[in-house]
């Protein structure tokens, strides 16, 4: 834990103790480290490619029934993303379909086979076109509610199914195939056919973060590695029902957060943790470090059920929830132990430019054990 230190932009003054400690494991060269992207081509020259396996171009819409581009600020950004493969030649750049907000018609385009087939055609035309390697489909969510007012069915879940076939059928072995799973227990149980989609696609991207969001009246963690008395849903609860479904562990992709969630009027009871609140802003992880400076009086804690980090303003009643290179490089080390297919994150853009969360899980990845 100590060793991780030097990463973090302020002092965690407790050291993780209760939390199930990770066994030794071997280098592991089929890990995959996933970045999601959604800065248009700002930032990449800085990129190191080499600590990726898989980036992400987020995000893409549905024009009609075909997946479409937003502007030629897509197509500068995506050829951007192709070139990083000269650092990096064995580097997947996939392009993404959706996002919270983003997949408003999905639920009517996909419900037709020949909506369904029109938009395998023209995601390989795309991929054609750009030189990219697959498609990721970020559908939130499949058959429940995910943004506020967007039309779901139940017919969507075996829906979502069809429309993995449809593209594996247009694409054969040639593009991979992902997508974006909710976290969070409801939608692990009833967005997704898993013994029929599992065989279809390369990985699933766990979305192991925003287990408390902007929408929650209370505090909590953010993306917590482990379960506990306060709160159950967690990246181990998502892989341990996972697992339990039959998902292959080698396609099994957990998420970590390159944000925070702030939260204010946040009572000094548990220093602010499981404490009624009003969700205030979101932040990039580059930007926390000097927004907890600005607010003098953050102390930062550690919960060791959770392996979680958060921080909390007694005088201005300020609580925040993160990731930090401690706990992804847990993450990354919980992957490695448990023969997960890797360690995906929501989003480049969001790190610090140097000695940051990647470089952090990069660093458990390539370590000798």
């Amino acid at each position: 834990m100590t060793g991780w230190s030097r990463f973090l932009p302020f002092v965690i003054p407790l050291i993780m103790g209760s939390a199930p400690a990770t066994c030794a494991h071997a280098p592991q060269h089929g890990f995959a480290v996933v970045a999601y992207y959604n800065g248009h081509g700002k930032g990449l020259d800085a990129v190191p490619a080499g600590k990726l396996t898989h980036i992400i171009y987020s995000f893409l819409h549905l024009q009609g029934n075909r997946l479409a581009l937003n502007g030629p600020a897509d197509s500068t950004g995506i050829a951007r993303l192709v070139a990083l493969k000269e650092q990096n030649p064995r580097l997947k750049v996939l392009l993404s379909l959706g996002g919270w907000g983003g997949c408003a018609p999905c639920p009517g385009a996909f419900a037709a086979e020949a909506g369904r087939e029109e938009f395998a055609r023209s995601a390989r035309e795309l991929l054609e076109r750009f030189h990219a390697d697959g498609i990721d489909i970020d559908w939130e969510y499949p058959a429940i509610e995910g943004y506020p007012g967007h039309a779901f069915a139940p017919g969507d879940r075996h829906n979502f199914t069809l429309l993995l076939r449809a593209l594996r059928d247009a694409f054969g072995d040639r593009y991979e195939i992902s997508f974006a799973a909710g976290g969070f227990t409801r939608c692990l149980l009833t967005s997704y056919e898993w013994p029929e989609i599992s065989p279809l696609v390369d990985a699933v991207n766990v979305m192991t973060y925003d287990l408390v969001n902007a929408n929650s009246p209370s505090t909590g963690h953010l993306a917590p590695l482990y379960a506990s008395a306060g709160q159950q849903e967690s990246v181990a609860n998502a892989v341990h029902l996972l697992d339990s479904l039959g998902v292959p562990r080698p396609k099994i992709i957990i998420g970590a957060a390159f944000y925070a969630r702030i939260w204010e009027e946040v009572p000094d009871t548990n220093n602010g943790l499981f404490q009624r609140g009003r969700f205030f802003r979101f932040l990039p992880y580059r930007s926390l470090g000097d927004f907890l400076r600005e607010h003098g009086d953050f102390r930062t804690y550690l919960d060791t059920a959770a392996a979680a980090p958060y921080s909390y303003s007694a005088r201005e009643r300020l609580f925040a929830t993160y990731d930090d290179a401690a706990s992804v490089a847990r993450k990354t080390a919980y992957a490695l132990d448990l023969h997960l297919g890797g360690v995906m994150f929501w989003e480049l853009s969001g790190d610090l430019p140097g000695h940051g969360l990647l470089e952090a899980i990069d660093s458990v990845r390539s370590a000798p054990r």
